[in-house]
């Protein structure tokens, strides 16, 4: 199946508002750009008469330009390819294609090849995920990866010495790039899982977390985490923005977990709690 991208410009106030309004009518994720930002979601999903019932309602107030293309999955890689360019994180993690040289001076070097799967780190949840996992004991860890994508979080956790890793995404294609990932990178034991929190049922605890996914989808599944969360450990949430911080946090409180840190970075949270 393939994506639909909608690309919207509009100021930054509205843009927030653009991207609640779309996360509801099953747009899961966005990325920031300079004019606005870009809105995906599969075909099957997609209804351009939501879309343009959405944008309707703000045109009267700012001025909004918005188109939508679909994304082959043949065509995914070069678009990639053409626009990818090598990243450093935290100056320790590279982040680079298979057709990127290993960068000298750095910690850990990952490789990505995406396919038709989001998370290359340039994105900055992805990043802010991975600030806040060097600060995280990974040593011997069980470790789970709640909305995968590329499976970059999953092996990011293998270099900090995960034990066991479960990654899990809710796209076929997805679970295959990860996989592939996981497994071009030395990680052929991490598992990679088709499905959504329901896939979860009757798993052994995790020693750590970590959800980037979006505000709407951790609002409704964190009781589900929270259940296979340990007393003392971490789990880290991103995909949403600082406004929306107070609303995982007091989720988070009703499911026992202990806000202790977050990143921030363009608007968007990356936060540590722990289950108490």
């Amino acid at each position: 199946m393939d994506f639909v991208e909608v690309r919207v410009q509009a100021p930054r106030e509205l843009a927030d508002i653009l991207v609640a309004e779309l996360s509801e009518v099953g747009f899961d994720t966005f990325e920031d750009n300079d004019e606005g930002f870009c809105a995906y979601t599969t075909e099957d999903v997609f209804n351009p008469d939501d879309v343009a019932e959405i944008m309707s309602r703000y045109q009267g107030t700012d001025v909004i330009e918005y188109d939508h293309r679909v994304i082959t999955r043949q065509n995914w890689n070069a678009e990639w390819e053409k626009n990818f360019q090598p990243l450093i994180i935290a100056d320790k993690v590279s982040v680079r294609a298979p057709f990127h040289p290993k960068p000298d001076g750095v910690d850990y070097d990952i490789v990505i090849m995406p396919r038709m799967s989001f998370g290359t780190g340039h994105h900055e949840t992805t990043a802010l995920m991975i600030e806040n996992q060097l600060t995280v004991d990974h040593q011997g860890k069980r470790v789970l990866d709640m909305g995968c994508g590329t499976g970059i979080l999953a092996i990011m956790a293998g270099m900090l010495g995960a034990r066991e890793i479960l990654a899990v995404d809710v796209e076929p294609w997805t679970v295959e790039n990860a996989r592939d990932n996981v497994q071009d990178n030395g990680f052929p034991e991490a598992e990679c899982r088709l499905g959504g929190v329901e896939v979860l049922t009757g798993e052994a605890p995790f020693d750590i977390i970590l959800a980037n996914i979006n505000r709407n989808v951790l609002l409704e599944d964190m009781h589900a985490y929270a259940a296979l969360l340990p007393a003392g450990c971490p789990i880290i949430f991103s995909g949403f923005y600082e406004e929306d911080l107070s609303k995982i946090q007091e989720e988070a409180k009703k499911q026992g977990l202990a806000y202790q840190s977050n990143r921030t970075k363009n608007n968007w949270v990356s936060a540590i709690f722990t289950k108490l």
